[in-house]
């Protein structure tokens, strides 16, 4: 379902977005801590592939709940109707703005 979100709903939005994506995060962590070194790593390339797939995957769902478009591994936009409020894992709040066709590149910060 495609939504438009003001600044304000962005932002009333963004505490859920970072909690699944902090969530997601530590998990994919967790799965490469697991690996005991390259022979491991390269033994279990497959099922190590398929866990991270499936908690992006899942992240991506629920962040699509919520209204957002994932536009890339941890980085979510919100449509204002003029282009997108946007924000990457690790920042701390909503503070960049893009049109929609500048893309990650073309963000601007939001004043």
């Amino acid at each position: 379902m495609k939504r438009t979100f003001t600044y304000d709903e962005a932002k009333a939005s963004f505490p859920r977005v970072r909690q699944l994506t902090v969530g997601a995060v530590r998990q994919v962590d967790a799965v490469y801590q697991g690996v005991r070194g390259r022979e491991d790593a390269e033994a279990r390339k497959p099922e190590i592939d398929a866990a991270v797939e499936q908690i992006v995957a899942e992240w991506t769902s629920r962040i699509v709940a919520l209204g957002c478009e994932v536009k890339g591994l941890w980085l979510v936009d919100w449509d204002n109707g003029d282009g997108y409020y946007c924000w990457k894992y690790p920042e701390e709040s909503i503070s960049h703005f893009h049109g929609y066709d500048e893309g990650f590149a073309g963000r601007v910060a939001i004043h």
